[in-house]
């Protein structure tokens, strides 16, 4: 098995038991990025000098004793719309291509107090506007599995990353799906905390109340591990919650016995690929021979989920993306007359196509004769979608089903319907709006030969059900590499 296959929680004990050095593990992913990013591309920016200079500090410091992290030495890739200070934050975005922030990142923060080593900054969406990480400034990523489809998105960087053996793990972002559907399309596990959970300081926002960030690795334990070392109370995120029950770790027990799960029937009907419904179902099926007590149940509101999650993102980006002006950072035009004229040449020229779409539709929504038909109307279907999960966690320990619709689509494919692009959120969104935990664990592959991920949802704060029913599913199946990692 070569280093790169290696999960992060693996390689950290390596550099711990001294079989392993940070410089090795550090040169041995820049190596790996160099060879096959250019099939990939999933990275904006290598911190190739950085990286190699961190690792060394970091060895030092585990050599000392300093640091226990199971993580430390471990080389990570941060998604490009977390601040990193003195490192290149795009966002994707040409009017961000020249950002340079002056502080970093909590969740990036509590890592390198950990012992972690950025390796560079992720392809996103730009503004992680988008499923696909098609509509990226600086090019599409491509699938690892294959590369004539897609990684998904808005963190397909970060989860395509993972799955060609680019970084060992990754930092993601998810506000309807962004890390669950990409670790789906590229047959990695990622998961999205509950809201709250990890701090959005630094987080440049797409939709404020949905938005967060999580973890994206090979397996469960490194999703876990990770997840445990970015969680933290935050005075400066005024939405962030504190918790004292962030020990992941604890829940990576192989035990369902008497768990209560439930499959919506609303998420297995029309629009559903076969091929995935069959794999979600043997996963399913693979719990209950467990001792998990599976169910079916209607959780109803399904489809006002899609209509509902877009109303609400577009009203906060337009409100969040009104600070990209071409005053105070970011691109300018280089020609304008005034300074209307200067703000809208800025905006014309740095925003990309999927990112006016979206600020449009939130103007829109938000305008005095719109507000109250749509913006409200959408935030008092968001309450009742609780109201139904809420529901669902009364007689059910957790919620399961398909996190995407299909496998990883074709290049192209999306952009030219984004109707389409959107309603293939429809299993992600709904845990975003009710600010509850999900998790994506590969559950096989399709006639294609491209990875089909299984989801677990969770009830605010359950995040340990999740991990430990996830944990206990993987048992039952070998690891399965991209043929990219696999080289």
């Amino acid at each position: 098995m070569s280093l790169m296959q290696l999960t992060a929680v693996e390689l950290g004990k390596k550099i711990k038991a001294g079989e392993v050095s940070v410089v090795e593990a550090t040169e041995a992913a820049l190596a790996a990025i160099e060879a096959k990013e250019e099939k990939v591309n999933s990275f904006v920016t290598v911190d190739r000098e950085g990286a190699l200079k961190q690792a060394e500090e970091v060895q030092k410091k585990i050599d000392a004793g300093e640091l226990t992290s199971p993580l430390a030495g471990v080389p990570v890739a941060i998604k490009d719309n977390m601040c990193t200070e003195g490192l290149l934050t795009t966002c994707s975005s040409k009017i961000l291509g020249n950002f340079v922030p002056t502080f970093t990142s909590e969740a990036v923060l509590n890592l390198q107090k950990a012992g972690a080593v950025i390796l560079g900054k992720t392809n996103m969406d730009e503004f992680a506007m988008g499923s696909t990480t098609e509509t990226s400034a600086f090019g599409e990523t491509k699938n690892p599995w294959n590369t004539e489809h897609v990684p998904g998105g808005s963190s397909g960087g970060s989860c395509a990353a993972v799955a060609a053996g680019e970084c060992f793990y990754a930092l993601g972002s998810d506000t309807g799906g962004s890390i669950r559907q990409p670790s789906s399309f590229c047959g990695v596990t990622g998961i999205k905390p509950t809201y709250g959970t990890v701090s959005r300081y630094g987080l440049i926002a797409y939709g404020s109340s949905l938005d967060q960030i999580g973890p994206v690795a090979k397996d469960v334990t490194d999703c876990a591990t990770i997840l445990e070392t970015i969680a933290s109370h935050d005075t400066k995120d005024s939405t962030s919650v504190e918790r004292d029950d962030t020990d992941f770790t604890s829940a990576l027990v192989d035990d369902v016995k008497g768990m209560k799960i439930g499959i919506p029937k609303d998420y297995f009907g029309e629009g559903l690929d076969t091929e995935v419904k069959d794999a979600v179902l043997a996963a399913a099926k693979k719990l209950e021979e467990k001792g998990a007590i599976v169910e079916e149940f209607e959780l109803s509101l399904v489809e006002y989920a899609i209509p509902a999650y877009y109303v609400i993102a577009c009203a906060e980006a337009s409100s969040n993306l009104e600070r990209f002006d071409g005053v105070k950072y970011g691109y300018r035009t280089k020609e304008y007359e005034g300074l209307h004229n200067m703000y809208k040449k800025t905006r014309s020229e740095g925003f990309g196509a999927e990112v006016k779409r979206r600020i449009m539709l939130g103007s829109f929504v938000l305008s005095s004769g719109y507000y109250d038909a749509y913006y409200l109307k959408a935030l008092r279907t968001k309450a009742l979608i609780k109201k139904a999960f809420d529901k669902a966690f009364e007689k059910y320990d957790m919620i399961l089903g398909p996190a995407a619709p299909t496998t990883a689509p074709k290049l192209g494919q999306s952009l030219s319907d984004p109707i389409k692009m959107y309603l293939g959120d429809i299993y992600t969104i709904s845990v975003n709006l009710a600010g509850l935990p999900g998790i994506s664990v590969p559950c096989g592959v399709d006639s294609k030969g491209l990875p089909i991920g299984l989801q677990l949802i969770g009830d605010c704060f359950q995040e340990k059900k999740i991990i430990q029913a996830a944990y206990a599913y993987e048992q039952t199946r070998e690891p399965a590499f991209s043929p990219l990692l696999a080289e």
